[in-house]
C-alpha cells in the first residue's frame, strides 16, 4: 500500500529547501521520474532511500511518514538549487550529527529526570 503522505512530505521538504526533483533525483541516483511518481503518491522509496533523504533534510523517517510532517528545527539553512552530489551528501552528514546530538540531549534530559 502507497502512503501518499511520505510523497506530500518529501515534496513539502524539497521545495522548502529550494530543491529541484532532479537536484534530489542526482542525489539519490534515480531517474527524476521516480522523485515524481513518489512525490504524487504513486511510488514508494525503500527503507535506504527514505534514510538518505532525512538526512538531507534533517528529519527522522518516521516524520517523513507521519501526517502532517513540521520543519525539523535541526535543518541548515542551505538554499539554492545548482548543488552538487558531494554538497548534497555533506549537507546530509551534518544533519545527521545535530540529529543525533538532538536525540542524545533528549536521552539525557530524560536520564536526569
Amino acid at each position: 500500500m502507497i502512503n501518499k503522505t511520505v510523497g506530500e512530505n518529501i515534496r513539502m521538504l524539497r521545495e522548502n529547501a529550494e530543491f529541484t526533483q532532479s537536484n534530489l533525483a542526482h542525489f539519490m541516483n534515480v531517474d527524476q521520474s521516480l522523485i515524481s511518481k513518489v512525490e504524487k503518491g504513486e511510488r514508494t522509496l525503500s527503507a535506504d532511500m527514505l534514510e538518505k533523504i532525512a538526512a538531507l533534510f534533517g528529519v527522522t523517517v518516521e516524520q517523513i511518514e507521519s501526517q502532517p510532517i513540521t520543519a525539523s528545527k535541526l535543518s541548515f539553512a542551505f538554499r539554492g538549487s545548482d548543488f552538487s552530489v558531494e554538497e548534497m551528501e555533506a549537507m546530509a552528514a551534518i544533519n545527521k550529527i545535530a540529529l543525533n546530538s538532538e536525540v542524545m540531549r533528549v536521552l539525557l534530559k530524560e536520564e536526569r529526570a
